[in-house]
């Protein structure tokens, strides 16, 4: 684990930093007898458990509100021995020759300070992709995908009273949950070269109804060698 929140440092002493991880692969689609057997498709079970030195967000806000502190501190209220846990489940599956579509949900306790290494404590996500084979392009692919992010009610209140993550706080709250939609286009140019272009609309960003819509358009080259 990090010696901090989203550090690039790690803290080598496995008997108080350390995680668990564990996963499950099952390489057959949901809906695999509604479709041809043929089609491809899986479903995987994540699940972990992180000890680190980690803060609580009802904490920090409880000493925030006896008058210890001027604002929430999750550094504050940092110990070794905090444990994080959480799961998630993926399937994807392919629908014909050129549709493939997934759907992700994922889960941690959010309770304890978020570390590693994004502030989220509930997400779900579904899309898609449609390669060019309909349009004589095989090789290019058209995908969109819609996710939806949320925090719990502790951390909520953490930020709502001035606190600061890594990634979030501006001194106020108005929450709602974080909504992304993306498309993006991605075109074989040449032999390994592919060009992709799209963008990605934010609604309420950073968990803040008093924040955003934000667009934020997207450009990628890559290389195959």
């Amino acid at each position: 684990m990090p010696t901090v929140a989203n550090g690039i440092d790690l803290d080598w002493a496995l008997s108080r930093a350390n995680s668990q991880d564990w996963e499950f692969e099952l390489r057959k689609g949901l809906f695999a007898r509604l479709l041809d057997s043929k089609r491809k498709g899986a479903v995987r079970l994540l699940g972990y458990v992180n000890h680190a030195h980690m803060g609580e967000y009802r904490e920090s806000v409880e000493q925030y509100q006896a008058g210890k502190v001027a604002v929430p501190s999750i550094i504050a209220t940092e110990s070794f021995g905090a444990v994080k846990y959480g799961f998630g489940v993926n399937t994807e599956q392919e629908v014909t020759a050129s549709l493939r579509l997934f759907a992700r949900f994922g889960w941690n306790e959010d309770q304890h300070e978020s570390f590693a290494y994004t502030e989220v404590g509930q997400t779900v996500s579904v899309g898609g992709d449609y390669n060019g084979q309909s349009w004589q392009r095989p090789n290019d692919k058209l995908g969109v995908a819609f996710v939806s992010n949320a925090i719990k009610r502790d951390h909520q209140n953490y930020l709502r009273n001035g606190g600061q993550g890594f990634l979030l706080g501006d001194g106020n709250l108005k929450y709602g949950r974080e909504n992304v939609a993306e498309i993006y286009y991605n075109a074989h140019i040449w032999r390994g070269f592919y060009g992709m272009v799209g963008g990605s609309a934010i609604v309420a960003p950073g968990y803040n109804r008093d924040r955003g819509p934000v667009f934020v358009p997207a450009a990628r080259l890559h290389v195959d060698f």
